[in-house]
């Protein structure tokens, strides 16, 4: 109770202009650096590092919380407006956004999602308030196997989550982990698959692939369609009819939705949150997954329907909270974000762990204040004020739109890895994704593999190691029973007791 009251009393340090100035332009930063593809949040907080040395540790602290919370909602604006999500977490948002855009409800997809993330990072950041140290303790619990039994659980139910698609599925999931493989072993330091070239010792990294599964694929899938000008200056009159209002989605909605979605969905991606290295892609993949699940109408996802939009972001926001308590009570970070902030934290010479929410409680309470008010205050606010403009990217030429992405990913790459030959492989994987999209093959599965198949190697032969061979550890170590038997529930009631219609994550080949 001592350290909640130190985090109410936190947000009278936001009375001070000097300080909520930089919250804000934190926000503004951490939302830009999320929505154009190729920057991310975890970019901006690190090329803004050097600031931090200027100021109060107090201040950029608060600083680097509302640039986190920004960096997750961020992502959804391009996600719903042009289908290429900012973040790999606003992966499954575009999945109903961009539907719902394309029938002229973008303000409304823009509103769902900003409630959603409002609600999931409130949530999460309330919960990290008051559970932090018992949430830390249950997560330590998780030991390898039952790691490697979460990831084989993640990867199965999003691949049999494609009813009616589940081979490609499969097949988009193994290219991915294949891709993840090249490289360095990740138990002995000897590469593989790298075919003589020493660029690709080091594997490939994420945004390569991130840019060239979404933003060039979709630059590739665009210049196949005949624009017409005629449909450029009708989005154009559509634009300019939309009205701050249009982006507050109506009671109506938001009741059909259900309050049980949005919290189920934060409680969800909070507790993936505390697993270090989850992430907001596990998160929004669990939660929207599990809303397809619960839903009367499932063969309405992937083409429009609001509850997709509501699972995804709360989850994905509500793992800020998550992803925090590793990071503070074991220095463990659950993120790439929570891991410069870790950086922060260890420069001023703090030392995270056990005794931080006791000893320094004082510097800690008024970054988790920073993040309560970004999310309950900070997010919708900027949507009413900035909404239209995110809406107008549809009436820019596709030229001239779809030109500057390719310009701004490319860049984004190089900047994320400073490396040319990382450039060159985003565009093979934007090609061989278009290729995919063109067949029908769900590029999130790839990604998914992609983002999942290290770790999923790692912890497999680490148990594997560790019980001489023995496979019976997946079943014997009651994290990893607990996961298996989890899998087999979702594998039960997806595919065998109540088999769905259409895909859940409903590919835009032809958007």
């Amino acid at each position: 109770m001592e350290f909640i009251g130190l985090v109410l009393g936190s947000f009278s340090l936001l009375l001070d202009p000097a300080t909520l100035l930089y919250v804000i332009a934190g926000f503004l930063i951490g939302t830009v650096f999320a929505a154009i593809p190729g920057l991310t949040a975890t970019l901006a907080l690190a090329l803004l590092l050097p600031l931090t040395y200027s100021l109060d540790l107090t201040t950029a602290l608060m600083a680097c919380a509302s640039i986190y919370m920004a960096g997750m909602c961020g992502g959804s604006i391009t996600a719903i407006t042009i289908n290429i999500p900012g973040a790999p977490s606003s992966m499954m948002t575009a999945l109903d956004g961009y539907p719902m855009h394309q029938r002229g409800e973008g303000a409304l997809a823009l509103g769902h999602a900003s409630l959603a993330s409002m609600i999931g990072g409130s949530i999460g950041a309330l919960l990290l308030i008051c559970l932090a140290p018992f949430i830390a303790q249950a997560s330590l619990l998780i030991q390898t196997t039952g790691k490697f039994s979460l990831l084989f659980f993640a990867i199965v139910i999003i691949v049999i989550a494609q009813r009616g698609n589940v081979l490609k599925a499969a097949v988009a999931a193994c290219i991915g982990i294949m891709l993840a493989t090249v490289g360095l072993d990740a138990m002995v330091p000897v590469p593989r698959f790298t075919f003589g070239l020493a660029e690709l010792t080091a594997g490939i990294d994420l945004m390569p692939v991130i840019i060239g599964a979404f933003a060039i694929s979709e630059i590739l899938v665009q210049s196949g369609k005949l624009s017409q000008t005629h449909d450029i200056e009708k989005q154009a009159r559509a634009v300019a009819k939309i009205r701050r209002r249009d982006f507050i989605p109506p009671l109506s909605s938001i009741r059909k939705i259900g309050l049980v979605c949005y919290v189920k969905s934060s409680l969800i991606g909070y507790a993936i949150g505390t697993l270090p290295g989850a992430g907001g892609s596990m998160g929004s993949f669990l939660s929207y997954v599990e809303e397809v699940r619960t839903s009367k109408e499932p063969e309405t996802f992937g083409k429009g329907n609001p509850a997709g939009i509501a699972a995804a972001e709360s989850a994905n926001n509500s793992v800020c909270g998550g992803a925090l308590v590793p990071m503070l009570t074991f220095g463990i970070p659950g993120d790439p974000i929570t891991a410069i902030v870790l950086g922060v934290l260890v420069i001023n010479g703090i030392q995270p762990g056990p005794q931080l929410m006791t000893d320094q409680a004082g510097l800690i309470a008024p970054m988790l204040a920073a993040l309560l008010f970004s999310a309950l205050v900070l997010i919708p606010l900027t949507l009413m004020i900035l909404g239209p403009y995110y809406i107008r990217i549809v009436s820019i030429r596709k030229d001239v739109l779809y030109g500057t992405i390719a310009m701004l990913s490319v860049v984004g790459c190089y900047v994320a890895t400073y490396s040319t030959f990382q450039m060159m492989v985003a565009l093979f994987i934007g090609v061989l994704t278009y290729v995919m999209r063109k067949q029908g093959f769900p590029i999130a599965t790839l990604l998914l593999g992609f983002i999942l198949g290290p770790n999923l190697e790692e912890f497999l032969r680490r148990a594997l190691t560790l019980s001489n061979g023995n496979p019976i550890t997946f079943v014997t170590s009651p994290d990893s029973l607990f996961f298996v038997v989890l899998t087999a529930v979702f594998v039960y009631f997806l595919s065998i007791r109540a088999p769905m219609k259409n895909p859940v994550i409903a590919e835009q080949n032809d958007n």
